[in-house]
């Protein structure tokens, strides 16, 4: 059985789906089950999902670059990108798998800030590591974007190659990038869409 499904649902059995509060802190459940606060950045607290007052144009000392993509077998909605060909944008790059809940729940607010703020520099890249085997399937996840109504550009990571470089261990996991191509924010799982709206309008300028 697949590592990733095995850890999904042992911690799914745990700590039940959906979201869940601990000491009055919003917690979001991601597909891989496991209930986490957004990972803080260099940008954030430990205890804050909010985007801090540090989004200014010079990058922090200690930044992280987004990281290349690799092993990916197919571009849908685009030509290959590189980080190289992001450089100048706010880039939000979202790992999904069509076949996640929690996946569904946020491709509208993703959509929307595509809609929105693609005219003024925002570019958003799906990458689509799947789940289970249907999932590999291109012509699956191409009934998924029309479904989804998904116009961004989604690259297939079929082998892992790309969620391994950016260390994932989450669906949906949300990361953004300012116009230099450094990472100032990430979200795991569901929430905290306006907080990430903030952070993309505050990146954009």
């Amino acid at each position: 059985m697949d590592r990733h499904f095995i850890k999904r649902r042992r911690l799914l059995t745990y700590l039940g789906l959906g979201a869940i509060g601990a000491g009055g802190v919003a917690i979001a459940s991601g597909c891989s089950g496991k209930s986490i606060i957004s990972t803080p950045t260099a940008t954030q607290s430990a205890t804050n999902t909010t985007p801090t007052e540090n989004t200014s144009a010079a990058s922090p000392s200690n930044a992280q670059k987004l990281p290349e993509f690799q092993g990916i077998s197919q571009w849908l909605n685009s030509s290959p990108l590189t980080t190289a060909d992001l450089k100048g944008s706010v880039v939000l790059v979202q790992f999904w798998t069509f076949a996640c809940i929690n996946c569904q729940r946020t491709l509208p607010y993703v959509t929307r800030w595509h809609q929105e703020y693609a005219d003024k520099g925002l570019k958003v890249v799906g990458v689509h590591t799947p789940e289970f085997a249907y999932e590999k399937v291109v012509n699956n996840v191409k009934q998924a974007l029309k479904k989804h109504k998904i116009n961004y550009a989604v690259p297939i990571d079929n082998e892992f190659q790309t969620w391994n470089a950016y260390k994932n261990e989450y669906w949906p996991h949300l990361f953004l990038a300012d116009r230099q191509g450094v990472i100032r924010y990430d979200h795991i799982g569901e929430g905290a869409y306006s907080d990430t709206e903030q952070m993309i309008r505050q990146l954009l300028g």
